[in-house]
């Protein structure tokens, strides 16, 4: 048996991604478990979905860590009846732990958009934040310049593989050498972008209006890709994270399971 007890993943989980970091709105923490439960098993995942669920349990994990709330909003039945009732039923029934860290994981250093860069090969800038309020993006930079037609190559072959398509909107011709990252949803931070005087922004759930009014007045080539695969890469991150800080004690697993939502998408 492990001697790892829950709460001393916690802690090391919250040196790295402190809750008091998360935006007000948010809510991060311990959702299911005894924080003297035993560790030995950790599955990482973006979302909470049933899949996830039915992975962990047949890879008998004692914790799950999550960047998505499963309970973000208000929540008065946790029945069977209900998919996050079942979710919560099941959890607690199998003693499996749930622990959820995100927007103190996105403001993080390193954090999501920082995992982000990394996989695609752009170098984060030292202490500059997209926005320097909330912490949340990143300033990256590619050792050599890249045509757009490249590096929406390079994100098809190093991101993770989804449905939802790699969408490009600016001018093709443009050299990418500077690139601002936001791991998940980014128009929010459209306005700090044009500020920052990069060649492109790659981040997820960009809309048709911000989107066509940016690329109007910025030179500056916009890379919209599906939620998930822009928060993935930072599984691996805590992953490596965990089994520094415990080795020989736990074993961790990223969930390939793909928790996008859009399952087909049709060229056209």
């Amino acid at each position: 048996m492990s001697t790892v007890q829950l709460h001393q993943v916690i802690a090391k989980l919250e040196t790295y991604f402190p809750p008091e970091t998360a935006a007000e709105w948010d809510s991060v923490g311990l959702v299911v478990g005894d924080s003297q439960a035993a560790i030995s098993k950790i599955l990482l995942t973006v979302d909470v979905t049933q899949e996830v669920v039915d992975q962990a349990i047949e890879e008998q994990v004692d914790l799950i860590v999550a960047h998505h709330p499963l309970l973000l909003r208000g929540v008065h039945t946790v029945a069977e009846s209900t998919s996050k009732g079942r979710i919560v039923t099941q959890l607690v029934r199998k003693n499996i732990a749930l622990y959820t860290a995100h927007t103190n994981a996105d403001s993080a250093w390193p954090g999501v958009s920082d995992a982000l860069a990394e996989v695609i090969g752009a170098k984060v800038r030292d202490g500059v934040a997209l926005d320097v309020v909330s912490k949340i993006g990143r300033i990256a930079d590619f050792p050599e310049p890249l045509t757009v037609t490249e590096l929406a190559q390079l994100l098809d072959q190093k991101l993770s593989q989804s449905a939802s398509p790699i969408q490009v909107a600016g001018n093709l011709d443009k050299h990418i050498r500077s690139i601002a990252v936001c791991g998940g949803a980014g128009d929010s931070l459209l306005g700090e972008v044009a500020l920052a005087n990069v060649d492109a922004y790659l981040t997820a759930d960009l809309r048709h209006h911000v989107a066509s009014e940016f690329v109007a007045t910025n030179d500056c080539v916009l890379i919209n890709i599906a939620h998930w695969v822009s928060e993935w890469p930072w599984l691996n991150s805590v992953s490596a994270l965990l089994e520094k800080e415990f080795e020989g004690s736990i074993n961790t697993v990223v969930s390939l399971i793909p928790t996008d939502p859009w399952t087909l998408s049709v060229a056209r």
